[in-house]
């Protein structure tokens, strides 16, 4: 089997603005997610807030600096993310696609195979 890993990507400024009804919907897609990967999730989480982060990049001297924050210019951020194990990639494209984020309009599912260093 391969492992893949999805990212749920979104708006924060969206999410922040849901109400506890649209939240409820969301956790239920979720649930019913891991209910179709049972046995094959192997890691999975929600992310807080960009304005938690903290980027890690090359500074002028040449060494790793860290910064506050990714500093991303992208309206859509990662807000969670799921590493599983398919049979293929289409079996996992499907299953993300129950994802609710893959149909809120402002988000969207990424799936991406690990390279297999085994």
């Amino acid at each position: 089997m391969t492992e893949y890993l999805i990212l749920i990507h979104g708006d924060e400024d969206r999410w922040d603005a849901m109400s506890d009804d649209e939240r409820a919907a969301i956790d239920a897609a979720h649930r019913a997610f891991n209910e179709k990967a049972v046995g094959r999730v192997r890691a999975a989480g929600e992310l807080q807030a960009t304005s938690s982060g903290t980027a890690v990049r090359t500074g002028a001297d040449g060494e790793p600096r860290s910064t506050d924050g990714p500093f991303s210019e992208a309206k859509e951020v990662v807000g969670g993310f799921y590493l599983i194990e398919g049979d293929d990639r289409d079996e996992v494209v499907a299953l993300a696609a129950s994802l609710a984020e893959a149909r809120q309009g402002h988000g969207g599912i990424e799936v991406r195979p690990l390279v297999g260093r085994g």
